[in-house]
Protein backbone atom coordinates (compact mmCIF):
# COMPACT_ATOMS: atom_id res chain seq x y z
CA UNK A 1 0.00 0.00 0.00
CA UNK A 2 2.97 2.28 0.93
CA UNK A 3 4.63 1.33 -2.33
CA UNK A 4 1.91 2.41 -4.37
CA UNK A 5 1.33 5.63 -3.01
CA UNK A 6 5.11 6.53 -3.29
CA UNK A 7 4.90 5.68 -6.96
CA UNK A 8 1.78 7.42 -7.46
CA UNK A 9 3.56 10.47 -6.09
CA UNK A 10 6.72 10.23 -7.78
CA UNK A 11 4.87 10.26 -11.32
CA UNK A 12 2.90 13.13 -10.41
CA UNK A 13 5.94 15.45 -9.60
CA UNK A 14 8.24 14.06 -12.44
CA UNK A 15 5.09 15.51 -14.46
CA UNK A 16 4.83 18.71 -12.87
CA UNK A 17 8.78 19.48 -13.39
CA UNK A 18 8.20 18.69 -16.67
CA UNK A 19 5.76 20.85 -17.30
CA UNK A 20 8.10 24.40 -15.82
CA UNK A 21 10.57 23.09 -17.63
CA UNK A 22 8.86 23.10 -21.25
CA UNK A 23 7.50 26.74 -20.23
CA UNK A 24 11.18 27.89 -19.46
CA UNK A 25 12.20 26.88 -22.32
CA UNK A 26 9.43 28.39 -24.49
CA UNK A 27 9.48 32.09 -22.83
CA UNK A 28 13.41 31.95 -23.47
CA UNK A 29 12.91 31.28 -27.13
CA UNK A 30 10.00 34.27 -27.23
CA UNK A 31 12.81 36.46 -25.37
CA UNK A 32 15.42 35.80 -28.21
CA UNK A 33 13.24 36.22 -30.84
CA UNK A 34 12.31 39.43 -29.63
CA UNK A 35 15.71 40.37 -29.12
CA UNK A 36 16.57 39.71 -33.14
CA UNK A 37 13.65 41.56 -34.14
CA UNK A 38 14.73 44.35 -33.20
CA UNK A 39 18.74 43.99 -33.66
CA UNK A 40 17.12 43.23 -37.46
CA UNK A 41 15.21 46.41 -37.18
CA UNK A 42 18.12 48.65 -35.89
CA UNK A 43 20.71 47.32 -38.32
CA UNK A 44 17.95 47.53 -41.87
CA UNK A 45 17.71 51.22 -40.76
CA UNK A 46 20.98 52.22 -40.52
CA UNK A 47 23.77 52.50 -43.30
CA UNK A 48 27.33 51.00 -42.38
CA UNK A 49 25.63 50.24 -38.98
CA UNK A 50 25.12 54.24 -38.40
CA UNK A 51 20.99 55.27 -37.40
CA UNK A 52 19.79 56.95 -39.99
CA UNK A 53 18.90 60.10 -37.41
CA UNK A 54 22.37 60.45 -36.48
CA UNK A 55 23.32 61.52 -39.90
CA UNK A 56 24.40 65.55 -40.19
CA UNK A 57 21.47 67.13 -42.51
CA UNK A 58 22.64 69.87 -45.10
CA UNK A 59 22.31 73.21 -44.58
CA UNK A 60 19.58 74.69 -46.89
CA UNK A 61 20.85 76.82 -49.98
CA UNK A 62 20.02 80.26 -50.43
CA UNK A 63 21.12 82.98 -53.48
CA UNK A 64 22.59 86.14 -52.13
CA UNK A 65 23.94 88.97 -53.70
CA UNK A 66 25.69 92.08 -52.98
CA UNK A 67 23.64 95.08 -53.02
CA UNK A 68 23.77 96.96 -56.52
CA UNK A 69 25.24 100.10 -56.31
CA UNK A 70 23.68 103.18 -58.64
CA UNK A 71 23.90 106.82 -58.84
CA UNK A 72 20.20 107.70 -58.79
CA UNK A 73 18.06 110.96 -57.89
CA UNK A 74 16.89 112.23 -54.17
CA UNK A 75 13.60 111.79 -54.93
CA UNK A 76 10.42 111.39 -52.93
CA UNK A 77 7.23 109.74 -53.64
CA UNK A 78 3.23 110.26 -53.51
CA UNK A 79 0.30 109.27 -54.59
CA UNK A 80 -1.89 112.06 -56.35
CA UNK A 81 -5.41 112.35 -58.04
CA UNK A 82 -6.29 114.16 -60.88
CA UNK A 83 -8.64 117.29 -61.24
CA UNK A 84 -9.98 119.72 -63.76
CA UNK A 85 -8.34 122.83 -64.06
CA UNK A 86 -12.06 124.80 -65.11
CA UNK A 87 -15.50 122.91 -64.11
CA UNK A 88 -18.18 124.27 -64.79
CA UNK A 89 -22.28 123.61 -64.26
CA UNK A 90 -23.94 124.48 -67.49
CA UNK A 91 -27.22 126.40 -66.27
CA UNK A 92 -30.19 128.23 -67.99
CA UNK A 93 -30.39 131.64 -67.49
CA UNK A 94 -33.29 132.52 -68.89
CA UNK A 95 -36.35 130.16 -68.74
CA UNK A 96 -37.99 128.01 -71.20
CA UNK A 97 -39.13 124.82 -73.35
CA UNK A 98 -35.60 122.75 -73.90
CA UNK A 99 -35.99 122.75 -77.75
CA UNK A 100 -32.32 120.85 -78.93
CA UNK A 101 -29.63 119.55 -77.61
CA UNK A 102 -26.66 119.33 -80.11
CA UNK A 103 -24.09 117.05 -78.40
CA UNK A 104 -23.41 113.19 -77.47
CA UNK A 105 -23.21 112.63 -73.38
CA UNK A 106 -19.37 112.22 -72.99
CA UNK A 107 -18.28 114.01 -75.87
CA UNK A 108 -15.00 116.28 -76.36
CA UNK A 109 -16.78 120.10 -77.13
CA UNK A 110 -14.10 123.07 -78.42
CA UNK A 111 -15.34 126.77 -77.02
CA UNK A 112 -17.95 128.39 -78.24
CA UNK A 113 -19.56 125.39 -79.76
CA UNK A 114 -23.41 125.31 -79.60
CA UNK A 115 -24.75 122.61 -76.89
CA UNK A 116 -28.62 123.25 -75.80
CA UNK A 117 -31.11 125.42 -77.46
CA UNK A 118 -33.98 126.91 -75.58
CA UNK A 119 -37.55 128.41 -77.82
CA UNK A 120 -35.99 131.93 -78.36
CA UNK A 121 -39.61 132.64 -79.85
CA UNK A 122 -40.94 134.68 -76.04
CA UNK A 123 -37.91 136.27 -76.14
CA UNK A 124 -38.00 137.07 -79.70
CA UNK A 125 -41.20 139.10 -79.08
CA UNK A 126 -39.63 140.77 -76.13
CA UNK A 127 -36.73 142.01 -78.62
CA UNK A 128 -39.45 143.17 -81.10
CA UNK A 129 -41.50 145.41 -77.96
CA UNK A 130 -38.29 146.61 -77.08
CA UNK A 131 -37.85 147.43 -80.63
CA UNK A 132 -40.59 149.63 -81.13
CA UNK A 133 -40.39 151.64 -77.88
CA UNK A 134 -37.04 152.62 -78.84
CA UNK A 135 -38.29 153.80 -82.16
CA UNK A 136 -41.04 155.76 -80.18
CA UNK A 137 -38.77 157.01 -77.72
CA UNK A 138 -36.93 158.34 -80.91
CA UNK A 139 -39.08 160.06 -82.43
CA UNK A 140 -40.23 161.75 -79.46
CA UNK A 141 -37.64 162.83 -78.87
CA UNK A 142 -37.29 164.27 -82.28
CA UNK A 143 -39.88 166.67 -82.06
CA UNK A 144 -38.96 167.67 -78.20
CA UNK A 145 -35.84 168.44 -79.67
CA UNK A 146 -37.22 170.70 -82.69
CA UNK A 147 -39.86 172.61 -80.17
CA UNK A 148 -36.87 173.23 -77.73
CA UNK A 149 -34.93 174.68 -80.29
CA UNK A 150 -37.77 176.89 -81.43
CA UNK A 151 -38.49 178.18 -77.74
CA UNK A 152 -34.62 178.74 -78.18
CA UNK A 153 -34.90 181.32 -80.88
CA UNK A 154 -38.17 182.75 -79.73
CA UNK A 155 -36.87 183.50 -76.34
CA UNK A 156 -33.81 185.31 -78.07
CA UNK A 157 -36.68 187.61 -79.90
CA UNK A 158 -38.39 188.21 -76.85
CA UNK A 159 -41.57 186.35 -77.74
CA UNK A 160 -41.41 183.40 -75.45
CA UNK A 161 -41.46 183.47 -71.76
CA UNK A 162 -38.68 181.66 -69.40
CA UNK A 163 -41.56 179.58 -68.16
CA UNK A 164 -42.53 178.19 -71.55
CA UNK A 165 -38.68 177.38 -72.38
CA UNK A 166 -37.99 175.80 -68.97
CA UNK A 167 -41.41 173.50 -69.91
CA UNK A 168 -39.49 172.62 -73.61
CA UNK A 169 -36.44 171.79 -71.88
CA UNK A 170 -37.63 169.39 -69.73
CA UNK A 171 -39.56 167.52 -72.18
CA UNK A 172 -36.71 167.15 -74.54
CA UNK A 173 -34.57 165.68 -71.24
CA UNK A 174 -38.01 163.03 -70.60
CA UNK A 175 -37.73 162.32 -74.02
CA UNK A 176 -33.96 161.84 -73.72
CA UNK A 177 -34.13 159.26 -70.62
CA UNK A 178 -37.16 157.72 -72.41
CA UNK A 179 -35.08 156.76 -75.31
CA UNK A 180 -32.18 155.67 -73.17
CA UNK A 181 -34.79 153.47 -71.50
CA UNK A 182 -35.89 151.33 -74.61
CA UNK A 183 -32.57 151.21 -75.57
CA UNK A 184 -31.85 149.45 -72.31
CA UNK A 185 -34.84 147.04 -72.95
CA UNK A 186 -33.49 146.41 -76.26
CA UNK A 187 -29.93 145.53 -74.89
CA UNK A 188 -32.26 143.21 -71.80
CA UNK A 189 -33.97 141.57 -75.10
CA UNK A 190 -31.18 140.72 -77.36
CA UNK A 191 -29.30 138.99 -74.03
CA UNK A 192 -32.19 136.89 -73.18
CA UNK A 193 -32.40 136.21 -76.82
CA UNK A 194 -28.71 135.01 -76.67
CA UNK A 195 -29.00 132.99 -73.72
CA UNK A 196 -31.43 131.28 -75.35
CA UNK A 197 -28.56 129.45 -76.90
CA UNK A 198 -25.87 127.80 -74.68
CA UNK A 199 -22.79 127.39 -75.83
CA UNK A 200 -19.52 125.72 -74.54
CA UNK A 201 -17.61 128.62 -72.17
CA UNK A 202 -14.09 126.53 -73.04
CA UNK A 203 -12.66 123.16 -74.78
CA UNK A 204 -13.33 119.75 -72.68
CA UNK A 205 -15.23 117.28 -72.09
CA UNK A 206 -18.87 117.75 -71.38
CA UNK A 207 -21.16 114.93 -69.41
CA UNK A 208 -24.81 113.27 -69.54
CA UNK A 209 -27.26 115.82 -69.99
CA UNK A 210 -29.77 116.12 -67.53
CA UNK A 211 -32.80 117.58 -68.76
CA UNK A 212 -34.27 116.25 -72.28
CA UNK A 213 -35.61 117.90 -75.45
CA UNK A 214 -39.33 119.41 -74.54
CA UNK A 215 -38.80 119.94 -70.76
CA UNK A 216 -39.38 122.82 -69.37
CA UNK A 217 -36.15 124.63 -68.06
CA UNK A 218 -35.95 127.34 -65.45
CA UNK A 219 -33.74 129.92 -65.67
CA UNK A 220 -31.87 133.42 -63.79
CA UNK A 221 -29.56 135.73 -64.25
CA UNK A 222 -29.18 135.82 -60.41
CA UNK A 223 -27.87 133.34 -58.50
CA UNK A 224 -29.90 133.05 -55.34
CA UNK A 225 -32.78 132.08 -57.69
CA UNK A 226 -33.46 128.57 -58.72
CA UNK A 227 -32.45 127.28 -62.09
CA UNK A 228 -32.22 124.05 -64.06
CA UNK A 229 -28.78 122.24 -64.12
CA UNK A 230 -28.59 121.03 -67.70
CA UNK A 231 -24.92 119.30 -67.51
CA UNK A 232 -21.36 120.04 -66.17
CA UNK A 233 -18.36 120.01 -68.21
CA UNK A 234 -14.44 119.89 -67.05
CA UNK A 235 -11.73 121.06 -69.41
CA UNK A 236 -9.10 118.54 -69.60
CA UNK A 237 -5.60 120.39 -71.17
CA UNK A 238 -3.97 120.86 -69.04
CA UNK A 239 -4.76 119.16 -65.84
CA UNK A 240 -3.68 119.07 -62.39
CA UNK A 241 -2.46 116.28 -59.83
CA UNK A 242 -3.43 117.10 -56.43
CA UNK A 243 -1.68 115.12 -54.02
CA UNK A 244 -0.26 115.53 -49.83
CA UNK A 245 3.24 115.31 -48.83
CA UNK A 246 3.52 114.36 -45.41
CA UNK A 247 4.86 117.07 -42.31
CA UNK A 248 9.03 114.58 -42.38
CA UNK A 249 8.72 114.56 -46.64
CA UNK A 250 7.50 118.64 -46.44
CA UNK A 251 10.44 119.79 -44.19
CA UNK A 252 13.10 117.67 -46.52
CA UNK A 253 11.25 119.34 -49.45
CA UNK A 254 11.49 122.94 -47.87
CA UNK A 255 14.89 122.20 -46.80
CA UNK A 256 16.51 121.24 -49.81
CA UNK A 257 14.72 124.01 -51.45
CA UNK A 258 16.13 126.25 -49.33
CA UNK A 259 19.81 125.05 -50.31
CA UNK A 260 18.84 125.50 -54.10
CA UNK A 261 17.01 128.77 -53.48
CA UNK A 262 14.69 128.19 -56.75
CA UNK A 263 11.13 129.06 -57.00
CA UNK A 264 8.27 126.75 -57.38
CA UNK A 265 9.16 125.01 -60.65
CA UNK A 266 9.70 121.32 -59.77
CA UNK A 267 9.41 118.85 -62.59
CA UNK A 268 8.07 115.63 -61.45
CA UNK A 269 8.06 112.45 -62.85
CA UNK A 270 4.53 110.77 -63.01
CA UNK A 271 3.20 107.07 -63.78
CA UNK A 272 -0.45 105.77 -64.35
CA UNK A 273 -1.72 103.00 -61.85
CA UNK A 274 -0.84 100.39 -65.40
CA UNK A 275 2.54 102.33 -65.97
CA UNK A 276 5.62 101.04 -64.60
CA UNK A 277 8.15 104.18 -65.89
CA UNK A 278 7.45 107.74 -65.07
CA UNK A 279 7.73 109.24 -68.30
CA UNK A 280 5.02 111.80 -67.96
CA UNK A 281 5.96 115.11 -66.73
CA UNK A 282 4.38 117.53 -64.72
CA UNK A 283 5.31 120.72 -63.14
CA UNK A 284 4.80 121.63 -58.88
CA UNK A 285 3.07 125.16 -58.67
CA UNK A 286 1.38 125.42 -56.13
CA UNK A 287 2.10 124.14 -52.15
CA UNK A 288 -0.91 125.22 -49.47
CA UNK A 289 0.43 127.52 -46.57
CA UNK A 290 -0.49 125.47 -43.77
CA UNK A 291 -0.52 122.25 -42.64
CA UNK A 292 -3.77 120.08 -41.63
CA UNK A 293 -3.46 119.26 -38.24
CA UNK A 294 -5.62 116.06 -38.45
CA UNK A 295 -3.98 114.36 -41.14
CA UNK A 296 -0.41 115.76 -40.12
CA UNK A 297 0.04 116.66 -44.01
CA UNK A 298 0.15 119.43 -46.51
CA UNK A 299 -1.47 119.97 -50.04
CA UNK A 300 0.56 120.82 -53.12
CA UNK A 301 -0.29 120.30 -56.54
CA UNK A 302 1.35 119.77 -60.39
CA UNK A 303 -0.04 121.11 -63.57
CA UNK A 304 0.16 118.33 -66.30
CA UNK A 305 0.07 119.08 -69.98
CA UNK A 306 -2.35 116.96 -71.48
CA UNK A 307 -2.38 117.14 -75.38
CA UNK A 308 -4.08 113.82 -76.42
CA UNK A 309 -6.59 114.03 -73.72
CA UNK A 310 -6.04 110.82 -72.21
CA UNK A 311 -5.79 111.81 -68.95
CA UNK A 312 -9.29 112.14 -67.08
CA UNK A 313 -9.90 114.15 -63.63
CA UNK A 314 -10.73 111.47 -60.69
CA UNK A 315 -7.91 108.84 -61.74
CA UNK A 316 -5.10 108.31 -59.83
CA UNK A 317 -1.45 108.20 -60.53
CA UNK A 318 2.02 107.90 -58.92
CA UNK A 319 4.39 110.83 -58.29
CA UNK A 320 8.09 110.97 -57.93
CA UNK A 321 9.31 114.82 -57.02
CA UNK A 322 13.43 115.08 -57.76
CA UNK A 323 14.86 116.63 -54.92
CA UNK A 324 18.77 117.00 -55.41
CA UNK A 325 21.47 115.64 -57.65
CA UNK A 326 22.33 112.11 -58.43
CA UNK A 327 24.31 110.36 -55.19
CA UNK A 328 24.70 106.72 -54.77
CA UNK A 329 22.54 104.65 -53.29
CA UNK A 330 22.06 100.52 -52.85
CA UNK A 331 19.43 98.63 -54.47
CA UNK A 332 17.99 95.49 -53.68
CA UNK A 333 14.73 93.50 -54.74
CA UNK A 334 11.79 94.29 -52.69
CA UNK A 335 11.20 91.06 -52.06
CA UNK A 336 14.56 91.01 -50.15
CA UNK A 337 13.39 93.26 -47.73
CA UNK A 338 11.21 92.03 -44.39
CA UNK A 339 8.98 93.89 -42.60
CA UNK A 340 8.91 93.88 -38.68
CA UNK A 341 6.67 96.31 -37.05
CA UNK A 342 7.87 99.73 -36.77
CA UNK A 343 11.41 98.73 -38.97
CA UNK A 344 12.08 96.64 -42.15
CA UNK A 345 14.84 94.13 -41.89
CA UNK A 346 17.16 92.59 -44.47
CA UNK A 347 18.70 89.02 -44.03
CA UNK A 348 22.29 88.61 -45.01
CA UNK A 349 25.02 85.52 -44.45
CA UNK A 350 28.22 86.39 -43.11
CA UNK A 351 31.44 84.41 -44.39
CA UNK A 352 30.52 80.91 -41.85
CA UNK A 353 27.02 80.94 -43.42
CA UNK A 354 25.45 82.56 -40.62
CA UNK A 355 22.26 84.41 -41.23
CA UNK A 356 22.49 87.92 -39.68
CA UNK A 357 20.08 90.51 -40.06
CA UNK A 358 20.71 93.90 -40.53
CA UNK A 359 18.02 97.22 -40.00
CA UNK A 360 17.69 99.06 -42.87
CA UNK A 361 15.94 102.43 -43.70
CA UNK A 362 14.30 102.02 -47.17
CA UNK A 363 13.48 104.57 -49.77
CA UNK A 364 11.09 104.42 -52.86
CA UNK A 365 11.24 101.69 -55.73
CA UNK A 366 13.68 102.53 -58.79
CA UNK A 367 13.82 99.91 -61.93
CA UNK A 368 12.03 97.29 -59.77
CA UNK A 369 14.03 97.46 -57.10
CA UNK A 370 13.67 99.45 -53.28
CA UNK A 371 16.14 101.86 -52.46
CA UNK A 372 17.89 101.40 -49.13
CA UNK A 373 19.35 104.42 -47.97
CA UNK A 374 21.17 103.13 -44.55
CA UNK A 375 22.02 99.81 -42.84
CA UNK A 376 23.70 98.19 -46.20
CA UNK A 377 27.28 98.15 -46.72
CA UNK A 378 28.70 97.16 -50.35
CA UNK A 379 30.41 93.89 -49.30
CA UNK A 380 27.12 92.58 -47.77
CA UNK A 381 25.61 89.55 -48.96
CA UNK A 382 21.60 90.06 -49.07
CA UNK A 383 19.66 86.65 -49.57
CA UNK A 384 17.46 87.41 -52.97
CA UNK A 385 16.18 84.12 -52.70
CA UNK A 386 15.28 81.17 -50.07
CA UNK A 387 14.45 83.51 -47.33
CA UNK A 388 11.92 80.85 -46.65
CA UNK A 389 14.68 78.59 -45.25
CA UNK A 390 16.91 81.03 -43.85
CA UNK A 391 16.27 82.77 -40.12
CA UNK A 392 18.70 84.83 -37.84
CA UNK A 393 21.19 82.73 -36.47
CA UNK A 394 20.91 79.67 -38.54
CA UNK A 395 23.57 78.06 -40.47
CA UNK A 396 22.94 78.23 -44.77
CA UNK A 397 24.81 77.18 -47.92
CA UNK A 398 25.08 80.15 -50.29
CA UNK A 399 25.11 80.69 -54.05
CA UNK A 400 25.33 84.02 -55.80
CA UNK A 401 22.93 85.53 -57.83
CA UNK A 402 22.53 88.88 -59.57
CA UNK A 403 20.66 91.93 -59.03
CA UNK A 404 19.36 93.71 -61.96
CA UNK A 405 17.82 97.22 -62.52
CA UNK A 406 15.15 97.42 -65.09
CA UNK A 407 15.39 99.94 -67.67
CA UNK A 408 12.34 102.42 -68.22
CA UNK A 409 9.66 100.83 -70.92
CA UNK A 410 11.73 97.21 -70.23
CA UNK A 411 10.04 96.28 -66.99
Amino acid sequence: MNDASDRLWAGKESEQTGRRLSVKVWVGAGMAAAVGGIAWLYFSNSSGGIPAHAQPQAPPEVVVSRPLERELDTQLGFLGQFSAVDRVELRAQVGGTLTEIRFKDGDIVHKGELLFVIDPVPYEIKLAEATAQMENATARLDLANRELARAQMLKRNGVVSVENLDQRTSDQEAAQAALDDAQAQIRDARFDLDHCRITAPFTGRIGSHLVSVGNLVAGSRAASSPTTLLATMVSLDPIYLDFDMSESDYLAFSRQRAKQKTVLADKLGIALSDETDFSRRGTLDFVDNVLDRSSGTIHARATVPNPDLFLTPGGFARVQLALGAPISMFLIPDAAVLPDQSRHLVLTVAPDGTVVPKTVETGDVRGGLRIIRSGLSPNDRVVIEGLRYASPGSKVSSKDGDIRYAVAGQE
